[in-house]
C-alpha cells in the first residue's frame, strides 16, 4: 500500500489545519511549565514495536499530542526561567512547517537560490549590527552554538597555526565559558593540556591581568598563544568579558578572538546591550543563537567571521558530482561550514523580522532586561534572600541564606525548592553553582513574562524553602 492510499490529501489538509488551530489557540501560561513522564510511559516507548502495518495518522498524532510532546520542559512558557529558554515566535514554527513541507535542500544556489540569498542577507545585516564590514565578513546558519563554535574554532586553527605548530599552540578561556567551547577545541585537535583556564574577577568576567600573565608565561615556555574565547553573556550569570581590553591583548600577540555570544549577542539590539557589548567589532568571529533571544524555534544559530576567507580556506572544498550545481557568482553555504545537507534555517528568522520589524524585536529583548531588574528589586525585599549576581542583561542569581545553617544545608534547601517548583508545574527555576554556593538562576527572556509571573514564582520559592527548612 502506498502512502497516498493511507490518507487523502483533503484528509491530511484537514488534520494539519486542526492541529495548527489547536496550537495557536492554546494558552501556554495556563499549562504546566514542566510535567515529567512516568516510568511506565517511558518504558512504553522503549519497548513499542514498529508495526508491520501502519496504525493510521490520527492514532499516531494522538500519541504525539497526548503523550510524546506533552511531557517536556515548556521552553515557551512565561515562567520557564532555567537554562536559556527558547520563547519561539509562532511565526518561526509556521515557517518550519512550510520549509519542511517543501523539503528545501539549502546547500547551494542551484538547489535553493532565494532561501540562500535571504540567509546571506541576514548574515550581512547581523554583521553590520556587530560592526563588521559586511563586504568582507560572512557566515552560515548552523544548528546551534556548539556547531557555530566548532566551525569558528576550526577556521581559527587553520588561520593561526599549522599541523606542526599545533601541539605547542595554546588557547585561553575561563571556567565560565560554555562547556561546548572545550569540546570544540578537543574536536579541532587541541589537547586538554593546551587549554588555559583564566581566573575570573568577582563579577565572573575574565581577569585581564591574569590573561596577560598567562600569555607571557606561555611565550617564555616556548608555546604559541593562538586563540582567546571570550563570552558575551555567560550561561551562569550573563557576564560579559572585557571586550576592549582582551581584543587589544590578542592583537598585540597576533591571536584570534572568538566571542561566544550565543545568548548575549542579541542584546546588541537594545541600548543597554549595545553599550555593554562595545568592542565586539574587534573580534574575529562570533557564535550567535537565534533560537534564544531572536525568538526562533530549535534549531537556528549563526557563526559569523570578520573575514570570509577563513571559512573558505577551511571549508571550501568540492566534488565532481557537485560541478553542475556549484555557484560561480555566489558563495554556497556548503563552502562556509561543515554541512552539505542542511535546511534553510535562516528563513524563519527572516519571516519573523519581516513580519514584526526590528523595533518589536528590540522591545521584546528589552522587556527581558526589565523583568530581570524587577525580579532583583523584589528579592531585595525578601528576608534572608539575597541577589548574588545582579541582573546582567536578563540573567540574575538569587540565594536563600540562613546564618544558622551550614553552607551545604543552605545549598540543599535551594535544591529542594528548585525541585519542588519544577514538580509543581508552576515554574522552572533550577539551580547552578557559583563558587561553593548553590543559587537559583533566573533567565527572564520570555516577552510574555509579567510582573505577576515573577511575583508568583518568588512567593512559591520562598514557600518551598520554608518546607525544606523544616526538615533540615
Amino acid at each position: 500500500m502506498n502512502e497516498k492510499n493511507m490518507y487523502s490529501n483533503d484528509h491530511l489538509s484537514d488534520l494539519i489545519t486542526h492541529e495548527v488551530k489547536k496550537l495557536t489557540e492554546r494558552s501556554v501560561a495556563s499549562s504546566p511549565a514542566y510535567q515529567a513522564p512516568t516510568t511506565e510511559l517511558i518504558n512504553k516507548y522503549k519497548t513499542m514495536p514498529i508495526p508491520k502495518k501502519g496504525k493510521g495518522i490520527e492514532k499516531v498524532v494522538d500519541l504525539l499530542n497526548q503523550e510524546i510532546l506533552n511531557y517536556n520542559l515548556a521552553t515557551t512558557h512565561p515562567r520557564y526561567f532555567s537554562f536559556v529558554p527558547g520563547p519561539a515566535s509562532p511565526l518561526s514554527w509556521l515557517t518550519d512547517i512550510l520549509t519542511s513541507a517543501h523539503n528545501v535542500h539549502a546547500s547551494n544556489f542551484s538547489n535553493a537560490a532565494l532561501p540562500i540569498t535571504i540567509e546571506h542577507r541576514l548574515i550581512h545585516y547581523l554583521s553590520e549590527k556587530i560592526g563588521f564590514n559586511p563586504s568582507l565578513s560572512s557566515g552560515v546558519f548552523v544548528s546551534g552554538g556548539s556547531s557555530a563554535t566548532l566551525t569558528a574554532v576550526t577556521a581559527a586553527r587553520d588561520a593561526m597555526t599549522s599541523l606542526t605548530q599545533l601541539p605547542k599552540s595554546t588557547v585561553y578561556m575561563t571556567r565560565q565559558a560554555h562547556f561546548s567551547v572545550a569540546k570544540a577545541f578537543h574536536i579541532a585537535g587541541f589537547a586538554a593540556s593546551q587549554i588555559r583556564y583564566i581566573p575570573t574577577d568577582a563579577d565572573f568576567t575574565m581577569d585581564v591581568t591574569a590573561l596577560k600573565e598567562q600569555i607571557q608565561q606561555d611565550i617564555v615556555a616556548g608555546y604559541k598563544p593562538t586563540i582567546i574565547v571570550i563570552t558575551t553573556g555567560t550561561t551562569n550569570t550573563g557576564a560579559i568579558d572585557d571586550l576592549e581590553s582582551i581584543t587589544q591583548i590578542a592583537h598585540e600577540h597576533h591571536m584570534w578572538v572568538h566571542a561566544d555570544g550565543a545568548y548575549g549577542l542579541s542584546h546588541i539590539f537594545t541600548q543597554e546591550g549595545a553599550k555593554k557589548l562595545r568592542g565586539i567589532e574587534h573580534v574575529d568571529s562570533v557564535t550567535w543563537d537565534a533560537h534564544k533571544l531572536l525568538f526562533q524555534t530549535y534549531s537556528c544559530a549563526m557563526v559569523i567571521v570578520k573575514d570570509k576567507k577563513h571559512l573558505l580556506q577551511t571549508y571550501g572544498v568540492s566534488a565532481e558530482y557537485l560541478d553542475d550545481v556549484a555557484s560561480k557568482d555566489n558563495i554556497d553555504p556548503d563552502q562556509l561550514g561543515i554541512e552539505l545537507t542542511r535546511p534553510p534555517r535562516g528563513l524563519k528568522l527572516w519571516v519573523t523580522l519581516q513580519t514584526l520589524g526590528e523595533e518589536e524585536i528590540t522591545r521584546r529583548i528589552a522587556h527581558g532586561q526589565e523583568m530581570a531588574r524587577y525580579a532583583a528589586q523584589q528579592v531585595e525585599r525578601m528576608p534572608q534572600w539575597q541577589v548574588v549576581t545582579p541582573p546582567q542583561l536578563s540573567i540574575l542569581n538569587i540565594r536563600y541564606e540562613d546564618k544558622r545553617k551550614t553552607t551545604e544545608q543552605n545549598n540543599q534547601i535551594l535544591q529542594y525548592a528548585a525541585q519542588r517548583m519544577a514538580s509543581s508545574g508552576y515554574a522552572v527555576t533550577y539551580t547552578t553553582r557559583l563558587n561553593e554556593h548553590r543559587v537559583i538562576r533566573l533567565c527572564t527572556i520570555n516577552p510574555n513574562t509579567t510582573t505577576a509571573d515573577i511575583d508568583g514564582t518568588l512567593e512559591r520559592l520562598n514557600t518551598f524553602v520554608q518546607e525544606a527548612y523544616a526538615t533540615l
